[in-house]
């Protein structure tokens, strides 16, 4: 078992963040196979041709041989930054990771499994190049959808943080992941006890990690939990949210589909993210459907959410 021990400053310093790369690298593994990794079959078969032009480039084959089933190379996925982490942001911290520890995972996982590619000197460059590419194929469309889902998680469990401390946040987390006389238990991860030392905690919600977490021990990288996302599976089998066409005649449907999205709390950025639209856009229309009772908005910390009030859930309702 893995555990981290916590102390009172690593309660104040820790973070919520997105991992753009995480999500392609899990996609680009699904995708190959054998294990969907939680993935609907209908979603890799509409990723599939894309995907099948990417495949015979020799970035593809390093990729997978710095993965394996208990462990993965931290240069190629390093822990985010921020909650507003872009891709641009990864490929730029892949580009400039440490070379001791580029040297070194590449020697592990090479010794497994040999491959040239990783041993060219240009190998960060080459491979940052790939995922640009992979992610404006597989993911880049989904990537707005997917982002709110992440960030109404984080809104969730950094409440939970802030009100009632380290319990709170992590109930419900993952079956694996629990809070045990001042520490957190990573049950089926090997590596003994680990003091976070003040330094915090990074907690990264992912789509494509479903059903299992992913964790980051290892010096000199900053120690993090990758777990599913509240909702995603969800998402995942049912897919993005269709506008009832009785709703979207009454009121029109950018307003219904936004009604629709706020099964779950989210701030007027978030949406308009999520549906490719202006803030100012969103806005408009969110006051409408506030004014006609529809949604509420309350303040959490520094965003303020919309959801819907008994009416907009009536509304929303199949005939």
């Amino acid at each position: 078992m893995l555990r981290f021990v916590v102390g009172a400053e690593d309660l104040v310093r820790t973070r919520f963040a997105l991992s753009p790369v995480f999500e392609l690298l899990n996609l680009l593994r699904a995708l190959t196979g054998p294990h969907r990794r939680g993935v609907p079959a209908e979603w890799l078969d509409r990723l599939r041709p894309a995907f099948d032009r990417l495949r015979a480039d020799p970035a593809m084959d390093a990729i997978l041989v710095l993965h394996d089933e208990t462990s993965g190379a931290n240069f190629i996925c390093p822990p985010p930054r921020r909650l507003g982490q872009t891709i641009e942001d990864d490929l730029v911290a892949i580009r400039r990771a440490p070379p001791e520890s580029v040297r070194a995972e590449i020697a592990f996982y090479v010794s497994r499994r040999d491959n040239a590619f990783l041993t060219e000197p240009d190998v960060l460059d080459r491979l940052a190049g790939f995922l640009a590419v992979a992610w404006a194929e597989l993911v880049a469309a989904d990537w707005p959808r997917l982002r709110l889902l992440c960030e109404r998680d984080v809104v969730h469990r950094s409440a939970e943080l802030g009100r009632a401390g380290w319990q709170a946040a992590l109930d419900g987390l993952h079956p694996k992941v629990r809070w045990r006389d001042g520490g957190i238990d990573l049950l089926g991860r090997s590596g003994g006890t680990t003091d976070l030392g003040g330094a915090g905690l990074l907690l990264v919600p992912s789509v494509f990690i479903w059903p299992e977490i992913a964790v980051f021990a290892d010096e000199p990288w900053r120690k993090a939990i990758i777990y599913p996302a509240r909702g995603v599976a969800t998402l995942l089998e049912q897919g993005p949210p269709e506008t009832p066409e009785h709703l979207a005649a009454l009121i029109g449907r950018s307003r219904a589909l936004i009604l629709v999205m706020l099964a779950d709390p989210a701030s007027t950025s978030q949406l308009a993210r999520a549906l490719g639209l202006a803030v100012g856009a969103v806005g408009d229309h969110l006051g409408v459907l506030l004014r006609a009772g529809a949604v509420e908005r309350a303040r959490s910390g520094r965003s303020v959410l919309y959801r819907r009030t008994a009416l907009g859930e009536a509304l929303t309702r199949p005939n």
